[in-house]
């Protein structure tokens, strides 16, 4: 099978393009043809082993697992021998480690039936991104109908997603986007937009009951500013330094003694119960997912060097 590999940490041009043998499913796996993945953020930090506690995880010099990817959409061809939910010709989408390949196999509990509406394609566009909007707007933001939620960087995969959660939870939605995706918010359900190339939106006097920064380049005590008193800020994304990133959660949990004001972080987790509630929310066609561009597996490179430039409008697939 074609697979994309990686053999050393670095730009998108140390990724291969190889032949490698079809992988066979363990007792408790799934074995999918692959029909589309998508490519993450995540992705890119793996790929260039950036930042450096990445290497801690996957490798000192070199990564141990050669591939890359964690979206996947495609047909289940083999299974293991306790599988139960699955049956050879399924369709199924999830979250899982080295989807940039014709073939994958993966464990039962990290896989749901695809949409019955959604396309391959848009179906390996959802787990990571939905995921973390879903997750952060509903656990860490413990959103609730009727407030003020404020999406930063909603014109990405994460910020396209968590607009039309929100909207689904029962939100008043303001995106924050530059001036060429307003219509575009608009369009996925919000009801306000803020152009960040001519306001801002941590000085304009506005105040909301839960901020979800899906590109966090504000300051804690500009995001602090712009909640109510009682409100939430999850953050996600941004390139702020590990340092950096410590030093504003001790002063956060200092803060946080004096008024009820929070702003935190998390890790998403890929979860049966999500995938399983993202599928609703698609085939109710409350979420639909916002492609920007497709390439073939062999233009993964490609693909991700599009993806740093930080331009995309909503998923980058690769049709496989």
């Amino acid at each position: 099978m074609k697979a994309i590999v990686y053999e050393q940490y670095g730009p998108p041009e140390v990724l291969q393009f190889k032949e490698l043998a079809k992988p066979a499913p363990a007792d408790n796996e799934v074995l999918i043809k692959v029909r589309a993945a998508s490519v993450n953020p995540l992705d890119w930090h793996f790929m260039r082993g950036d930042p450096w506690p990445i290497h801690l995880m996957l490798g000192l010099w070199k990564p141990k697992k050669a591939q890359l990817g964690v979206d996947v959409a495609g047909v289940v061809e083999a299974i293991g021998g306790s599988i139960t939910e699955f049956k050879p010709g399924d369709g199924v989408f999830g979250g899982c480690s080295g989807t940039f390949a014709e073939y994958l196999c993966a464990q039962e509990d990290r896989l749901a039936l695809m949409p019955a509406n959604r396309t391959f394609e848009q179906a390996a566009s959802v787990p990571l991104a939905a995921m973390t909007a879903l997750q952060g707007l509903r656990d860490k933001g413990k959103i609730r109908a009727g407030q003020k939620v404020l999406i930063e960087g909603a014109s990405g995969g994460v910020g396209s997603f968590a607009i039309q959660i929100a909207k689904a939870f029962g939100a008043e939605v303001t995106a924050v986007c530059s001036t060429r995706n307003l219509d575009q918010a608009r369009a996925l359900g919000a009801d306000h937009v803020i152009d960040y190339t001519r306001e801002d939106f941590t000085r304009n006097g506005q105040r909301y009951d839960l901020i979800f920064a899906a590109n966090a380049y504000h300051s804690l005590f500009a995001y602090r500013r712009a909640l109510t008193r009682t409100g939430i800020c999850v953050k996600v994304g941004g390139k702020a330094s590990l340092g950096a990133i410590f030093l504003e959660f001790l002063m956060s949990l200092m803060l946080e003694v004096l008024s009820r004001k929070k702003v935190c972080g998390f890790l998403v987790k890929i979860l049966k119960r999500d995938l399983l509630q993202l599928k609703e929310l698609l085939e109710s066609e409350k979420v639909v997912p916002l492609i920007d561009r497709r390439y073939p597996l062999d233009e993964t490179a490609q693909a991700i060097r599009y993806l740093e430039e930080g331009h995309a409008q909503g998923k980058v697939v690769l049709s496989i």
